[in-house]
């Protein structure tokens, strides 16, 4: 009886938290167009394809650029330069998974920029970067 009163006591303490744990709803998924039409906002100016490829490209004050790992072509797919690691191809359209969890970018966003640019990247960078992207077709 001992045992049986233990399982029912686990079980009434344990049920809510079970609840709340599945009625949490997911990540929100979100198009890298609603990701880039929120960093325009954001920014207040129009993003810019031209100056997203530039960004992506160049080196600003570090070591590495953006295609240092992922390539000069995100459409193809890149290689950590330290760690050798495959990385899939940054370009949406190569790229179904790419810029569909807006906390997800923002936690690449934070780790990448921080790596290449030393410094978070500003809202208009990242709508540059992303119109870039978006602008490459299959």
């Amino acid at each position: 009886m001992e045992v049986l009163m233990s399982y029912l006591k686990f079980f009434t303490l344990a049920a809510p938290l079970a609840l709340a744990l599945l009625s949490t709803p997911a990540q929100a998924q979100t198009t890298p167009a609603e990701q880039l039409a929120a960093y325009v906002a954001q920014s207040g100016q129009p993003a810019q394809a031209a100056r997203g490829q530039e960004f992506f490209t160049s080196k600003h004050g570090k070591d590495w650029s953006c295609s240092t790992c992922h390539t000069a072509k995100p459409t193809v797919d890149g290689k950590h330069a330290t760690t050798g690691k495959v990385i899939a191809p940054m370009a949406p359209a190569f790229n179904a998974q790419r810029f569909t969890d807006a906390a997800k970018t923002e936690k690449w966003f934070r780790r990448n920029c921080n790596d290449v640019v030393g410094r978070e990247c500003s809202a208009a960078e990242k709508a540059d970067f992303l119109s870039w992207l978006l602008s490459l077709k299959s």
